[in-house]
């Protein structure tokens, strides 16, 4: 079943409108990078974006209001964490033990308040504007810290909004397209290589031109089907279809006690996915959690659904992490698009809200344990200093060493910074 946004917007819409700069991988354009000598090899950090599609409502998961009328506060409580001070929802047990390998970015407002916009605005860090399409955080990472060959760079489970942008295709990531079954393999001839073609297509293709091949025998015909076959696009499958990749992508191959805690449901196996590509060495891994948009019925879908998966899978991937050592070189963070309202409607669900809403971060030398930024005794906005996506997209680079206020330049010569407004959360680096 495709979920629909609240605005009329599919997912599987919502992803193919993002997909102009973006289908697929440009893992063939970057081998042309490669083969050209433009690729830098140096050794450098990775990344997770666990993307919550929808919104989730900050006032029933990181940023309770215990105090304030019932109408604003709602049906959840907080509990302590393993974190002296800081309080979550009881619904977050797990989270809540491993608070110290995350920090919570309270308090953090914009005013787009539609699905698209909002979207496009977390998941690049700059406003967006009708005449430019800014690239995604996978689309730069790939740019500035490009990984081993024989792996794909930027991997999305299973897709992604964010867009190679004004970057190009060369930046675009590698969809799965579906997520990991618990005790099955997982198989990669459903990823989409570029354009839309899929491994299986791309075999059945190879296939089907080395049978002209034998047919004409040299014959010119021949000869120009075959060599009309991209070398690169060769060498694209090449590399998801090398045994790396395959190893990495295999969820089965995980030690049931490591696998354990993830869970069985698509989350959780998402970021057990997502934790065995980065210790393979991929750069750049989202996760999309969809599902958030809960204006109707918002406390029993968080109860019974949306909050135990989150809870079990991220604490799973926060402690994979941190047990592997590949925390203090992997940046996490987590976000949707806007919060969601403080007053309850009358169906029992909250509405669009990005006046407030919550970011976790983590990992990559940040200082984790914490909780900065604050919003109101109700949730309706900052209390104090407002943060924005922008500064949380450009502490989120810095954590990966990357300057945020490197300029790009389209291809009219355009100069566009990463993020064009913003500056680094420094409580997150003191």
């Amino acid at each position: 079943m495709t979920m629909k946004f609240c605005d009329g917007i599919t997912r599987r819409d919502f992803v193919k409108a993002g997909a102009l700069g973006t289908a697929g991988l440009s893992l063939s354009a970057y081998l042309r990078m490669l083969h050209a000598g433009q690729a830098q090899t140096t050794k450098v950090k990775s990344a997770i974006f666990v993307y919550l599609g929808g919104g989730p409502t900050h006032m029933d998961t990181f940023d309770l209001k215990p105090d304030a009328p019932a109408e604003v506060r709602g049906e959840f409580n907080p509990i302590k964490t393993n974190v002296p001070g800081i309080e979550i929802c009881e619904h977050l047990p797990k989270l809540a033990r491993c608070a110290d390998k995350f920090t919570i970015l309270r308090g953090v407002s914009h005013s787009l308040a539609g699905h698209e916009l909002g979207t496009l605005y977390l998941n690049t860090g700059s406003r967006p504007v009708p005449s430019l399409f800014y690239p995604g955080f996978g689309a730069v990472v790939s740019k500035e810290l490009p990984g081993a060959a024989d792996l794909p760079h930027f991997v999305a489970i299973p897709n992604t909004p964010q867009r190679a942008g004004y970057l190009g295709v060369r930046y675009a990531p590698l969809q799965t397209n579906t997520v990991p079954v618990a005790g099955q393999p997982f198989s990669v001839r459903g990823i989409s290589l570029a354009d839309g073609l899929t491994v299986t297509e791309f075999e059945k293709r190879q296939k089907l031109l080395q049978e002209l091949d034998t047919t004409f025998k040299g014959a010119e015909a021949g000869n120009k089907l075959v060599d009309g076959l991209d070398k690169f696009s060769q060498q694209a499958y090449d590399m998801i279809s090398s045994p790396k990749a395959k190893q990495a992508f295999d969820v089965t191959q995980e030690a049931p006690e490591k696998a354990q805690p993830f869970g069985a449901h698509r989350f959780g196996q998402s970021c057990l996915l997502a934790s065995r590509l980065i210790a393979a060495g991929v750069r750049f891994v989202t996760v999309s959690f969809g599902g958030w948009d809960t204006h109707g019925n918002n406390f029993k879908a968080c109860k019974d659904n949306l909050l135990p998966q989150m809870d079990q899978g991220l604490a799973a991937l926060l402690s994979r992490l941190a047990a592997e050592g590949l925390l203090e070189s992997t940046a996490v963070c987590v976000t949707g698009e806007f919060g969601r309202t403080p007053k309850i409607n009358e169906r029992a669900g909250r509405d669009h809200w990005p006046r407030a809403m919550c970011v976790l971060l983590a990992g990559a030398g940040m200082k984790m344990g914490q909780v900065i930024g604050a919003s109101d005794a109700k949730g309706m906005g900052p209390a104090g200093d407002a943060l924005t996506p922008d500064q949380a997209a450009a502490s989120f680079y810095h954590s990966l060493g990357i300057d945020h206020r490197k300029e790009y330049h389209t291809n009219t010569g355009r100069p566009v910074m990463i993020v064009r407004e913003g500056s680094i959360i420094r409580e997150l680096f003191a």
